[in-house]
C-alpha cells in the first residue's frame, strides 16, 4: 500500500507562505496537515484559513494540549473543524509537558494519562450528540444532582460523528493508551529501527484491549525532510530541534524526549545535551546530538538514502509519513518523497 504523506506546519513561521507550501503541495499528493500548538498562535485559527484554501487535505491540529481547553470545548472546536473543511479535519491530542502546561497555561500538569483518556471519552460523546454525562476526573457541566436541570447535548448536527483522533505519545503508559484508544498514534523523534524496542510491549498491550470498531491503529512519525543541495543546512535545523527538546523542554528528571534519547541508548549524550542546553549554551547542545540519532529520526539526504528510510519506517508499521520539508525547494523534496512511497 502507498504510504501516505503529511507535513507539519512551523507554529511560529510565516503563516502565509506556509499555507502557500501547503496548497503547492496538495496538487501534488499531500494527505494530511498538522499544526501544532505551543505557546505562538493557536492551532485552530490558522486551521481555518487552511481550510479554505484546500481541497481536499486532511487537517488538524498537531497537538491541542489537553490542559488547555475543558474536553467539551475540544470536541466542539473539532467538529467545527471538521465543518468548515468538509469532513476532512482530525484532532491531534496529547498531554504536552510541563513546560507548556504550566510555564504557559499556569496550570497544574496532573495525571496526564487519566486526563487524557477521559477527554478522548468525553470528545467522542459530543460528536455522537449524546447527553453529556461523565463520571471521572474531569468535569462536565452536568455532574447530577447540581440543580442545572438535565444533561446537555450538542446543539449542532456534526458532519461526521467520529473524528480521527491522533494522540501524540512518547511515554510508556501513554502509548499503550494510544495504542488502545486512539486512532492514529503520532510520536516524536520516532526512530523507526528502535520502536519495537522502545514501545513493542506497550504497543502490545494496547491493542489488546482495543475496540474493533476502530480498526486498525494508524501511525503517523517522521522528521525534518530534505535532498539535493539543502541537505547540511537540514541537519543543522534538526540538531537544533532536537537539541531545544532533548536539552530544554522539561528540568532535570522531568524531560520526556530527554528520557527517549537514553531509551534509544544516547545516555550520555542527553545528560551532555541537557547540561549544556539549561547552562545556556544552547549551540554547544546542538552540537553534542549523536549524527545517528539525526539520520535515523529524520529523511534528509539522497534518493537512495530516502528509499532506505521510507522502508525502515514501514517496516516499523508507519502508515503517514509526517515531515517538516525544509531547504530552497521544499516542493522538489517532497516531489521525490512522494515517488518513494508510491
Amino acid at each position: 500500500m502507498p504510504m501516505k504523506l503529511g507535513i507539519q506546519l512551523n507554529y511560529s513561521g510565516d503563516i502565509a507562505k506556509s499555507i502557500s507550501l501547503v496548497t503547492a503541495l496538495e496538487k501534488i499528493g499531500l494527505d494530511l496537515v498538522l499544526v501544532p500548538e505551543a505557546y505562538g498562535f493557536d492551532a485552530i485559527s490558522v486551521l481555518g484559513f487552511i481550510a479554505a484554501r484546500t481541497t481536499r487535505v486532511a487537517l488538524g491540529p498537531g497537538i491541542i494540549p489537553i490542559f488547555s481547553r475543558t474536553p467539551a470545548l475540544i470536541a466542539q472546536t473539532a467538529a467545527g473543524l471538521d465543518y468548515v473543511s468538509n469532513g476532512r479535519a482530525v484532532l491531534g491530542l496529547g498531554a504536552s509537558g510541563p513546560q507548556v502546561v504550566e510555564g504557559w497555561h499556569g496550570v497544574a500538569y496532573d495525571h496526564p494519562i487519566k486526563r487524557t483518556r477521559e477527554t478522548i471519552e468525553i470528545a467522542r460523546q459530543v460528536w455522537r450528540r449524546e447527553r453529556l454525562v461523565h463520571d471521572g476526573l474531569l468535569p462536565v457541566p452536568y455532574q447530577g444532582g447540581t440543580g442545572l436541570g438535565k444533561p446537555l447535548k450538542l446543539i449542532t448536527h456534526p458532519i461526521r460523528d467520529r473524528i480521527p483522533i491522533y494522540l501524540a505519545a512518547i511515554g510508556l503508559s501513554n502509548v499503550e493508551l494510544a495504542a488502545e484508544a486512539a486512532d492514529a498514534w503520532l510520536p516524536f523523534l520516532f526512530f523507526p529501527e528502535y520502536c519495537d524496542a522502545v514501545w513493542g510491549a506497550s504497543l502490545g498491550t494496547g491493542r489488546l484491549r482495543r475496540d474493533p470498531v476502530l480498526g486498525t491503529l494508524e501511525i503517523v512519525a517522521g522528521g525534518i525532510l530534505a535532498t539535493g543541495p539543502d541537505q547540511e543546512a537540514a541537519r543543522v535545523i534538526a540538531r537544533q530541534v532536537a537539541a531545544l527538546y532533548i536539552g530544554g523542554m522539561g528540568a532535570k528528571g522531568k524531560n520526556f524526549y530527554n528520557d527517549l534519547a537514553r531509551r534509544y541508548g544516547f545516555a550520555n549524550e542527553a545528560e551532555a545535551i541537557q547540561d549544556r542546553y539549561l547552562a545556556g549554551r544552547k549551540e554547544d547542545a546542538a552540537q553534542l546530538v549523536p549524527g545517528a540519532l539525526v539520520a535515523g529520526s529524520n529523511l534528509i539526504g539522497d534518493a537512495s538514502f530516502l528509499k532506505e528510510r521510507v522502508e525502515a519506517y514501514r517496516a516499523a508499521g508507519v502508515t503517514t509519513l509526517l515531515v517538516d520539508p525544509v531547504g530552497s525547494n521544499p516542493v522538489a523534496s517532497f516531489r521525490v518523497l512522494r515517488r518513494l512511497t508510491e
